[in-house]
């Protein structure tokens, strides 16, 4: 039990960096972005690629980094310059790295047993939580630049902020970019993780990121951007721990995993809105009982 609840903390801070990254274009640009499953698995292709031809691991992590941006800001030029459908232009991109991803690798799985990775020295429990704090700091940090001020306006109302003369397709790749980044870069600290690096390691990583975003929010709240990144961190955590907990039971399967996924998903995405009809509703009964009360009653409760 202790094993797998450490395995899942492990698992969900390297994925609490895709959560980052899954934030940036779901909550800040309100952006249906799917080049997220074929981002990730670029930047494990990358780091795996580089690692098993003689590079420094960390090299190789910044390199799937920097993959993840070139990703991300094709799929921006396609939605601001092609004007192509945002949500299009991210299935584009994700069917055209399937391909991509396959030439850089060479074939469908690249091991990574017997070769150093960030995590050969060091356990992925000590290391990481610095590194996804790094992370954080950093995006909280450029949220509140100008330039960060920008990404969040042009999310929230994009004829408003070019009113002040700030052009939103560049806001609108920059946050691509940034986004797909931070998957790449989760992509590649899994693949050296798991020890191998798979095409099909992509599929269904925006419903994860999505997941750990809605869950951190409906737990935490996001209040401010320094709680909202927070809940999403959280949130991955807190995703792993409950797939974790519900692999242990005994009807259920690993191949159970996409399933059980989509019902945590489901779960996070209808509890908030029953909350608020339930406390809708409730304040709409209080308020009709305040208008039948007896105008005699209500003056002996002031006067009380």
């Amino acid at each position: 039990m202790m094993n797998s609840l450490l395995g899942a903390l492990e698992s969900g801070l390297i994925y609490a960096v895709m959560a980052l990254g899954v934030y940036i274009t779901f909550r800040i640009l309100d952006f249906p972005d799917l080049t997220v499953d074929g981002s990730f698995t670029t930047g494990g292709a990358i780091a795996a690629v580089m690692i098993t031809g003689g590079s420094s691991p960390w090299i190789a992590t910044l390199a799937a980094f920097a993959g993840g941006l070139i990703a991300g800001a094709v799929t921006g030029l396609l939605h601001t310059k092609g004007k192509i459908n945002g949500l299009l232009s991210g299935i584009l991109m994700m069917i055209a790295l399937y391909s991509i991803n396959m030439r850089i690798m060479g074939k469908p799985n690249v091991g990574l047993l017997g070769e150093d990775t960030v995590f050969s020295s060091v356990s992925p429990l000590l290391i990481m939580p610095f590194i996804v704090i790094l992370v954080k700091l950093l995006l909280d940090l450029f949220l509140h630049t100008d330039l960060g001020l920008a990404l969040r306006a042009t999310g929230d109302n994009q004829r408003m902020i070019r009113s002040f003369g700030t052009h939103t397709d560049n806001t609108i790749i920059l946050g691509l970019s940034l986004s797909n980044g931070l998957v790449a870069l989760s992509g590649a600290l899994i693949a050296q993780q798991s020890g191998f690096a798979d095409i099909s390691s992509g599929i269904g990583m925006i419903v994860i990121g999505l997941a750990s975003v809605i869950i951190g929010e409906a737990i935490f709240g996001a209040r401010t951007v320094f709680f909202a990144t927070l809940a999403a961190v959280l949130g991955s955590i807190v995703y792993r721990i409950v797939v974790a907990l519900a692999l242990r039971i005994e009807w259920l399967e690993q191949t159970d995993l996409k399933l059980i996924t989509a019902v945590i998903v489901v779960f996070a995405l209808v509890l908030p809105s029953i909350r608020r009809t339930y406390k809708q509703k409730s304040l709409a009964k209080k308020r009709s009982l305040e208008l039948v009360s007896p105008p005699g009653q209500q003056n002996v409760g002031g006067e009380l």
